[in-house]
């Protein structure tokens, strides 16, 4: 299988070089994999993919006229394999973001002191388009604002792992990371068992455990819901996975109700009295009282309830202000601000377009620079300079002139690359990697996450929703 394989001068995760053997961690993989025959190989996969039909392993992707088309989630059936202590590095890197993240979002909504000792303007901050001035002087349950979070991490040619950008309002893609180890359980059972890969599992218990951990009710078992915006939204597939894996009730807007300054959620046997709300509902549309009057999807008064502390929204309500691509810029400031330590994991270099001086490095540069919009997700605002068109990069240069604050810029980091099952053979795609932080009683960072790999020929950009595929990935 792997005869052919060409790693085109891109670092690779599985081969050192052109012809040479794999990383002493692929080996098995390598003799595995390698043995198979193509049309073995293909009829493997074939059934794979049946299963996640069969199971409802889904996403929608939105047109531009908005209509939604329902897909299977691709997946690739060659593991990416990480070693222990590659991932020890990962693992502190992350802890070490997330307690940052915190500390800042904490700082901002009461004394603001990174903005007043000149480390981050205010004017980021507060035109931040998650900020929430309603969340100034709150005190959230156990001073946590970012209960789950998903950093996008990508390496260099030079292999060294890079955070590309944090997820800490309605981070996606955990049900993947369950149903694609189940796949690869299934395919390669024996291969599986003797590389000692760490499991993955207990995902859905340990979320569970974080969602109870912050409940106001002191006695008696927590009552935990998942709030999803309902069935047609992209992720509803992974709404229903975590809400059943995590034994809990998955209910719509309309399935609450807030009274008397409590939420309730309607049942058969009358009313039920609601603690922890995982919401997949970003907070413009939690509420039509406190945002968006023309919201069907959240539910009348449930903010008043969450700032009188008898319920907890996890994520908070303006945690969105740390996934701000701005406040990214400023991560590795927080880091040192709060922590008096280095990052271990650095971020990209970033541009960014309020400044004069990066403004007009961005325009003159827009042909070789990535831009993105400062809180677009999934791929969408964004504008591939060395693939772009003449007329793409004139409408940027307008957006940008006409709102700087909104658009940060970054050179095109040439993201690792990994064998990919493509048509007949096994091509080289470029990947990057969504591991899981959870922050409750303690800090839980699932051993692996979401591969993701950009199934077109020489693309570097990975989601679901521009023709990414995934990949199931070994910590050992």
């Amino acid at each position: 299988m792997f005869q052919d394989y060409q790693t085109d001068g891109f670092f690779d995760e599985m081969f050192p070089k052109e012809g040479g053997p794999a990383f002493p961690h692929y080996r098995q993989v390598e003799e595995v994999i390698g043995g198979f025959t193509r049309e073995k190989f293909l009829e493997k996969r074939a059934q794979t993919e049946s299963a996640f039909l069969e199971q409802g392993v889904t996403f929608t992707v939105y047109g531009e006229n908005n209509q939604g088309t329902e897909r299977i989630f691709p997946f690739d059936l060659i593991p990416r394999v990480i070693p222990a202590d590659e991932w020890q590095v990962i693992e502190d890197g992350l802890t070490q973001r997330i307690i940052a993240l915190n500390l800042f979002l904490n700082d901002i909504y009461h004394d603001a002191k990174i903005i007043k000792d000149g480390v981050i303007p205010e004017d980021v901050v507060k035109t931040a388009a998650h900020y929430s001035p309603l969340m100034e002087g709150f005190e959230v349950p156990r001073d946590i604002y970012m209960h789950i979070c998903g950093s996008d991490l990508i390496r260099d040619d030079q292999g060294k792992y890079l955070v590309l950008e944090d997820n800490g309002r309605c981070p996606s893609g955990a049900s993947y990371v369950l149903e694609n180890r189940e796949a690869m359980k299934r395919a390669f059972p024996k291969l599986y068992q003797s590389l000692g890969v760490r499991p993955v599992a207990n995902y859905p218990s340990l979320l569970r455990k974080t969602l109870e951990h912050l409940s106001p009710r002191q006695t008696g078992v927590p009552v935990a819901v998942l709030l999803t915006p309902g069935i047609y939204n992209s992720a509803y597939f992974e709404h229903s996975f975590l809400a059943r894996a995590m034994g809990i009730e998955i209910v719509e807007g309309r399935d609450l109700i807030a009274s008397d300054g409590y939420v309730y959620m309607r049942t058969t046997s009358g009313l039920v009295q609601v603690d922890v709300i995982y919401r997949r509902i970003d907070d413009d549309f939690i509420d039509p009282l406190a945002f968006r009057k023309d919201s069907l999807l959240g539910v009348p008064g449930i903010m008043d309830a969450y700032l009188k502390g008898n319920v907890v929204l996890a994520n908070a309500v303006g945690t969105g202000v740390a996934d701000d691509k701005v406040t990214y810029a400023y991560v590795p400031d927080m880091i040192k601000y709060y922590l008096d330590q280095d990052p271990i994991l650095e971020n990209v270099p970033t541009y960014l377009a309020w400044r004069e001086k990066d403004r007009q490095h961005i325009l003159g540069n827009l042909k070789e620079l990535v831009v993105k919009s400062a809180n677009e997700s999934g791929g969408y605002g964004m504008l591939m300079g060395p693939t772009s068109s003449k007329k793409e990069r004139e409408e940027f240069a307008a957006k940008i002139k006409a709102n700087p604050r909104d658009f940060v810029a970054q050179p095109v980091v040439s993201l690792s690359r990994h064998p990919t099952v493509c048509g007949e053979g096994i091509e080289g795609r470029h990947v990057d990697l969504r591991p899981y932080v959870l922050y409750g009683e303690d800090i839980e960072i699932i051993p692996g996450g979401l591969t993701r790999v950009a199934l077109n020929k020489g693309s570097l950009v990975v989601n679901s929703s521009q023709g990414g595929g995934s990949k199931d990935t070994w910590v050992l």
